[in-house]
């Protein structure tokens, strides 16, 4: 997969791609990217990337021709275009799924108020919300779709690490424990040391039901579910409403 990210700020995101699991997968091959300042389009002497908005109002936009001209540089017509915006629609795991199986993705990072609507008009294929707040970098929402999509690529992590993830089932991941067994008067659960594969199964999978029902209950109603798991999950809803 090729990433292309058109941005003011290419050095927020250099790290980004420099380390950890990205750089691995980047010195692999599985992933290339190509960082882009669109400030390097702008045609005045100041490089002006914004501009006041028609209509009025407080901030600034910024202006369609850096973009554009950065966009066509990169013949971004031709690939799926990605836009960071409170206005988008929610990133979900499945979203992300689908993303990771393009071959080019381009990312547009905006500032300030955005981003004139007519760059949208003419490439965006996609407008996504990372959550319902907002924050003033474009590169960190945009970094937050490619760590989500890009995992997800062939190759890149292991389908057994994959499998046993958070929304994996539309469920939440169960707790996870290491060396050593007992810290500040705390020990690893009795049934993780036993070695008995079936127990341990049968008790992450319970921990999985008790903490979405806890924390995301909304989850369980698209949750693909066992005899066994909704009789697990019948029993915890019990024993809460007497707790």
């Amino acid at each position: 997969m090729n990433i292309d990210v058109v941005t003011l700020f290419p050095e927020m995101l250099q790290g980004f791609f420099t380390n950890s699991i990205m750089k691995r997968a980047v010195d692999s091959g599985r992933i290339t990217y190509n960082l882009i300042n669109y400030r390097s389009f702008a045609t005045d002497c100041h490089h002006t990337c914004d501009d006041a908005p028609y209509g009025g109002g407080a901030g600034m936009v910024l202006k369609p021709q850096p973009l554009c001209e950065a966009l066509e540089s990169i013949g971004a017509k031709e690939k799926r275009v990605i836009y960071a915006s409170p206005s988008g629609k929610a990133l979900t795991q499945s979203y992300a799924r689908e993303l990771s199986q393009e071959e080019d993705l381009v990312f547009i990072c905006g500032h300030y108020e955005g981003i004139d609507q007519r760059v949208i008009d003419l490439y965006v294929d996609d407008e996504i919300c990372v959550g319902d707040y907002v924050i003033s970098s474009g590169e960190v929402a945009t970094l937050v779709i490619v760590d989500a999509m890009y995992r997800l690529v062939d190759g890149v992590i292991s389908k057994d690490s994959l499998e046993e993830e958070s929304f994996t089932g539309n469920l939440l991941e169960y707790p996870q424990y290491t060396r050593p067994e007992s810290y500040k008067g705390m020990s690893v659960p009795p049934v993780l040391l036993g070695g008995n594969h079936a127990d341990i199964a049968a008790w992450r999978e319970r921990k999985r039901l008790e903490k979405t029902l806890s924390n995301r209950p909304e989850l369980l109603e698209n949750a693909s579910l066992d005899v066994n798991a909704r009789k697990a999950l019948h029993e915890i809803r019990n024993k809460a409403k007497r707790t």
